[in-house]
């Protein structure tokens, strides 16, 4: 049997010109920088240089890396003779997509993601639907990467200065990541107990060392309660299971600066404010909800009949528990588990009532850093909080798809 491969009709040339050319105003308004006498200067401009980079690249080169390469370069020289290195490099890999774009629409192939039979309208629709999907990932994700770039700034500043801007080497410097270790030392200088001076007096590694203990503690009392609760709610012989449920989640749910209040009212009246103890049970409280969560979606697929035919062979409820029933769901407890911590670990409210000056974690060091002393080693400590976060939420991730696997769902 013959197989046959749609090949969509090619557009006139004029159709690839005028998308790149609004991709070049685009391009040139948001170089004017906010000065609107000179932004009609540079849309025009952006506009015709992609419309004639554009028609060159569909009409001469006909090749897709050629066209990249051309594109690219001759973007990023105008950018680096216009401005500096920086935009240059910024220019050139705009360039590189519209070498791409340009071929991509003078072929067609921009409508093999539709249906032979879409009109013009439903593929105008289609792209410019994921075009607000992707305008509103960047808007929530470029304020997290900005931190980044910033964090290596060699002035004390949160903005980019005109030698960051250049990429200028002297520019840059890892100051502010030294600055986590050495803020608050006796003796920064000292070569003999260099490292004691660090753990005891370091302000940033107390911060750290108190996050992951509190964090820790409170993972592990989370995930214990949660799972359990998770497992209770599962039995379908479970009376109340609904208005326990609710219950259990309420944290997630209270506005945390009242629950914050009523637990410290309750912690001073039993002598467990500004403690170790009492922020870990308030941590694990906020936690064991997103614990719960997890374990219960993972146990909604799990087979009941593996735990009766454990009984049927003679294991008691805890060796069932442990043999057969936790290493299914398994996945789903750590998931929860690291949620829990990424929830302890981010909680600033709740130790801003109930902690005191030794029990200081990260995100509270952070806010009276902003306060007290503006200082960019916030921006590096932030940095290595982001990339933790992201290292969870990977862990999370292949935890979900293994957890899949092993309940016989296809991952998405």
């Amino acid at each position: 049997m013959s197989q046959y491969k749609y090949i969509p009709p090619s557009p006139p040339i004029y159709f690839t010109i005028l998308w790149c050319a609004i991709f070049g105003s685009i391009i040139g308004f948001l170089t004017a920088r906010g000065n609107m006498q000179f932004a009609v200067i540079t849309t025009l401009l952006g506009a015709l240089l992609f419309s004639l980079l554009a028609s060159f690249s569909v009409t001469v080169i006909k090749e897709k890396n050629l066209s990249r390469i051309f594109c690219g370069a001759t973007l990023g020289l105008a950018g680096f003779l216009y401005i500096g290195l920086s935009y240059g490099l910024v220019l050139a890999v705009l360039g590189f997509v519209l070498g791409q774009m340009s071929l991509w629409l003078s072929s067609g192939n921009y409508r093999l993601p539709l249906p032979p039979y879409a009109t013009s309208r439903e593929v105008l629709w289609f792209y410019t639907f994921r075009g607000i999907c992707a305008l509103i990932f960047l808007f929530l994700i470029i304020p997290i990467i900005i931190l980044i770039p910033l964090s290596f700034n060699q002035e004390p500043y949160f903005s980019f200065t005109p030698g960051m801007l250049a990429l200028d080497k002297e520019a840059f410097s890892f100051r502010w990541y030294k600055d986590i270790l050495l803020n608050g030392m006796a003796a920064p200088d000292a070569v003999q107990g260099w490292w004691q001076d660090v753990w005891q007096n370091a302000q940033w590694v107390r911060s750290i060392k108190n996050s992951f203990i509190i964090g820790i503690g409170a993972t592990l009392l989370a995930t214990s309660i949660g799972t359990l609760a998770a497992i209770g709610l599962s039995r379908s012989e479970m009376p109340y299971r609904r208005p326990i449920m609710a219950l259990l989640i309420s944290p997630m749910i209270v506005p945390l600066v009242i629950t914050a209040s009523g637990l410290f009212y309750f912690y001073s009246q039993i002598g467990i404010a500004k403690s170790y103890t009492g922020l870990i049970l308030s941590h694990a409280i906020l936690g064991t909800p997103f614990v719960i969560i997890t374990v219960t979606a993972t146990l909604a697929g799990f087979d009941n009949n593996l735990t009766r035919a454990a009984a049927n062979l003679g294991a008691g409820p805890i060796r069932t528990f442990f043999k057969v029933q936790m290493p299914l769901i398994l996945p789903g407890v750590i998931s929860g588990g690291l949620f829990a911590f990424i929830t302890s670990f981010d909680e600033v409210v709740v130790v801003l009532q109930l902690a005191d000056v030794r029990q200081r974690t990260i995100p509270r060091q952070m806010f009276s850093g902003i306060r007290e002393q503006i200082s960019p080693t916030i921006l590096a400590v932030a940095t290595i909080l982001v990339i933790l976060s992201i290292a969870i939420l990977t862990t999370v991730e292949l935890l979900r798809r293994r957890s899949e696997r092993l309940r016989g769902v296809s991952p998405s």
